[in-house]
Formats: C-alpha cells, sequence, structure tokens
C-alpha cells in the first residue's frame, strides 16, 4: 500500500497513529520501507551481515574497523553510505565497541546530516517523533545526558564542535526520541581509551 492510502492522525495522550482510507482485506500489507536507522546488537557483530541481516558463516569484515562484516562486497556497497562515517568513528574507539544505543544514535546523526529522506519517512519523519521527556525521572535523564556526552565522544573524529549542528540535531532529544530502554541505559560506563 502506499503510504497516500495511509493518513496521520492525533492521539490524545499517545502522539500521532495512522489509518487507512480504505476497507483493508485480512493480511493486506500496510506498508513497507526500510528503517531509518538500525545497528546489529554487540551480541550479533560478526555473525550476521550488517547490511542484509542474514547469518552467514563466511562473512568479510570491513578492512578499516575491522567490526562490520558483509556477505561480499555487494552488501558493503549496499551499506557503505550508512558506515562510512560510523567507520572511522569505531577505528577511533578501537579495541572498545560504544554500547548499542551509542552506535544507534550515532547512525541517527549521520542520517539526519546528510539531511536524506528515505521512504520510511513519507509518514513521519524523525523529528516528528515525540520525545516524552516530562514523563522520564530524573535519574533516567541524567542516564541519557550521559549517553549524550559518550555519543559526543564516540563521534568526535567526524563532528569536532557539536555546538555547530544543526538545533534539530540535539544528542540528547535523539536518546528520548529513540526510547532508549533502562537495560540499555544501565551500560553507560562505557568511554573511549584515546
Amino acid at each position: 500500500m502506499e503510504p497516500a492510502a495511509l493518513e496521520r492522525f492525533p492521539s490524545p495522550g499517545r502522539g500521532s497513529g495512522l489509518r487507512t482510507r480504505r476497507r483493508l482485506r485480512p493480511g493486506e500489507l500496510l506498508y513497507r520501507a526500510q528503517p531509518f536507522a538500525y545497528i546489529l546488537s554487540k551480541e550479533q557483530l560478526g555473525a550476521v551481515c550488517e547490511r542484509c541481516l542474514r547469518r552467514n558463516q563466511h562473512l568479510q569484515r570491513c578492512s578499516q574497523c575491522k567490526v562490520a562484516k558483509y556477505c561480499g562486497k555487494s552488501c558493503q556497497k549496499e551499506a557503505w553510505l550508512d558506515h562510512k562515517q560510523e567507520c572511522r568513528c569505531l577505528k577511533s574507539v578501537e579495541p572498545n565497541i560504544p554500547p548499542d544505543s551509542v552506535r544507534l544514535a550515532g547512525r541517527i546523526v549521520f542520517k539526519l546530516l546528510r539531511q536524506s529522506v528515505c521512504l520510511s519517512e513519507r509518514l513521519y519523519s524523525f523529528s516528528d517523533l515525540q520525545s516524552n521527556i516530562e514523563q522520564l525521572s530524573e535519574e533516567m535523564k541524567d542516564g541519557l545526558r550521559h549517553l549524550a556526552q559518550t555519543l559526543q565522544l564516540y563521534l568526535k573524529t567526524e563532528i569536532q564542535d557539536v555546538s555547530r549542528l544543526p538545533p534539530a540535531i540535539d544528542f540528547f532529544q535523539i536518546f528520548t526520541k529513540a526510547k532508549v530502554s533502562l537495560s540499555l541505559q544501565r551500560k553507560l560506563h562505557w568511554t573511549p581509551t584515546h
């Protein structure tokens, strides 16, 4: 189904919702798009292709960061736009790997900086997502601030001066919008050695 067949509507107390403009058949596919940003969890690194997400015994690793692994040249080329800046950041903090939430936020930042609109944003853009910051405890906000500082350290090879970023790219807000789970927030003790 094309995004035009779906419409957004305000859902008081819940943000926005989506509804169809016509009657649906049971099991009908409503919408399909690539995710705005995704990463493999640390547990999956090395066992799953970073692009197609297939398990493979014979993955080829990125020759630069040596973290990302791919089925072959085709998947590596397709992933390069999302991996290029991340690659330099991973290389700058080796042998450490930042928490999953920080790597995901990094990909979100790079995607926002490229200002490339992907199909998944036809219905919602990242800026449309609610942060629900007013529902977070002070402890949770402190944890997210720490993650934002960790993100800044992780991205320093690509973004030397965060004050020059567009106002829409606020590291703290990215974490509030990405709904970082409490279990990831407790893994805050990563610090680069460089």
